[in-house]
């Protein structure tokens, strides 16, 4: 609730208005559809390890925020990290009730939410004892007529079981 407030007091500033934060907030409202879409299609290329596709939705100066590997910076390292961590290992799914997207005014659009993580490697089907989850903060850059992903902040990685202890 603070982030919205805050969010919203940045737009305000910057000379946006009240209506385009909540437009961005609206599952029916462009910017979120667009911002959606752009999620989906840069998961489904990290889900099936095309990187070719990863590595045009992310920009070169890419950095990349990462609460148990610290920071990486750049495409190429991003690019590394997938190649070697991620193919075929782990599949990343957005908790879709969780999404939250801004309008971000003459950059492009920041996308908040919570995803989770199945250990691929472990077992084909997600199960608690394997199933992580985690936030996130992706702020998406508009170069020409194209979104590019300039910055992650991935945060707060629990597992289920981790999740689930703490709240007992």
């Amino acid at each position: 609730m603070l982030l919205r407030i805050v969010l919203m007091l940045i737009a305000l500033a910057c000379g946006g208005s009240s209506q385009s934060i909540a437009d961005g907030l609206n599952p029916n409202s462009a910017i979120y559809s667009q911002v959606k879409g752009l999620d989906e299609r840069i998961f489904q290329a990290y889900n099936t390890c095309d990187l070719a596709t990863l590595a045009d939705m992310v920009d070169d100066n890419l950095e990349f925020y990462h609460d148990k590997t610290g920071l990486s910076l750049g495409k190429a390292n991003f690019i590394k990290a997938i190649k070697n961590n991620i193919c075929h290992k782990v599949r990343r799914e957005l908790v879709v009730s969780t999404l939250q997207v801004f309008p971000l005014q003459d950059y492009g659009a920041i996308e908040i939410g919570e995803h989770t993580f199945c250990n691929m490697a472990e077992t084909p089907v997600c199960r608690d004892e394997t199933n992580g989850i985690g936030k996130f903060f992706m702020l998406w850059q508009k170069q020409g007529d194209q979104y590019r992903l300039t910055r992650v902040i991935s945060y707060d990685h629990l597992s289920d079981r981790e999740r689930r202890a703490m709240h007992r």
